[in-house]
């Protein structure tokens, strides 16, 4: 057998095990099945993890990549989205503590398919199946700014007195989200909530997502900016898992961490 032969042989292998495996496999476990030496076994892994064919847990053990949401999700296009997605949030909301959105557009509303709750007592709010107008939130600013959305008849809705009051503003909003590559909202929905979203693009290279951060202003205010840039990063490190090669305005470049579930070591907080 030759060289590349059995190189193959030894990754789809370990592959298999994985994919079979009824809970994530530890390293020494793989090690074990196989009879591979730790060194191969190692070179062998970090290559199927190099090419998101597998991935590691929180506990280092492997489990199938991100790969195989993304096959995935062309028969079951949200769950395998929400899986693809659930690492790069889990990692946000370790970074900042605060909870962390991932929603979709349906029809002319926003529909949030996700959350990460924050670990502060003031801010843990479940979003999810939460009706809220797009004009009032990050995330459907992020909609709007990117043609996800159709934009909204006048008048608008103006739960607060910061809400926009009308398209055209909303317009002027939406040159701003796309010149900052992120959006934000300050009370706009509600007195002493802010929130702040980045898109995420598939593979068509079409925004069809959006990653957000809410939590209350007092938090969120001075920090919307480095918040922002996170999300860009993240969502466009999102977006390159999900098979988009649009670059964005990192360059859809994976930025500099990678996230624990990716096997790397925690990063330090924002807050």
């Amino acid at each position: 057998m030759s060289n590349g032969t059995q190189s193959i042989d030894r990754a789809a292998e370990l592959l298999s095990l994985v994919v079979h495996a009824d809970e994530p496999p530890a390293f020494s476990e793989l090690v074990d099945e196989t009879g591979l030496t730790r060194s191969t076994a190692s070179r062998v892994l970090n290559a199927l993890e190099r090419h998101h064919l597998l991935e590691r847990d929180h506990d280092g053990a492997f489990r199938p990549g991100p790969m195989f949401a993304a096959y995935a999700a062309r028969h079951d296009p949200i769950d395998a989205f929400v899986r693809t997605a659930k690492p790069v949030m889990a990692w946000l909301g370790e970074r900042t503590g605060e909870t962390v959105n991932l929603a979709v557009p349906h029809g002319a509303a926003v529909v949030q398919v996700a959350q990460v709750d924050s670990t502060f007592l003031l801010g843990a709010v479940n979003w999810v199946g939460v009706d809220v107008p797009p004009h009032c939130s990050a995330l459907g600013k992020v909609m709007y700014a990117h043609d996800a959305l159709p934009l909204p008849d006048d008048p608008l809705t103006r739960p607060t007195d910061r809400t926009l009051a009308d398209v055209a503003s909303l317009k002027r909003e939406l040159a701003r989200v796309r010149r900052l590559g992120y959006a934000e909202t300050h009370g706009e929905l509600e007195e002493g909530l802010a929130g702040v979203a980045a898109p995420v693009r598939f593979r068509d290279g079409r925004v069809r997502a959006a990653l957000g951060i809410s939590g209350p202003d007092f938090r969120l205010d001075e920090s919307a900016k480095d918040l922002g840039d996170l999300l860009v990063a993240e969502a466009e490190r999102l977006s390159h898992l999900l098979g988009s090669r649009q670059p964005g305005q990192h360059g859809n470049q994976l930025s500099n961490h990678v996230t624990p579930q990716l096997g790397s070591t925690q990063a330090t907080s924002v807050k």
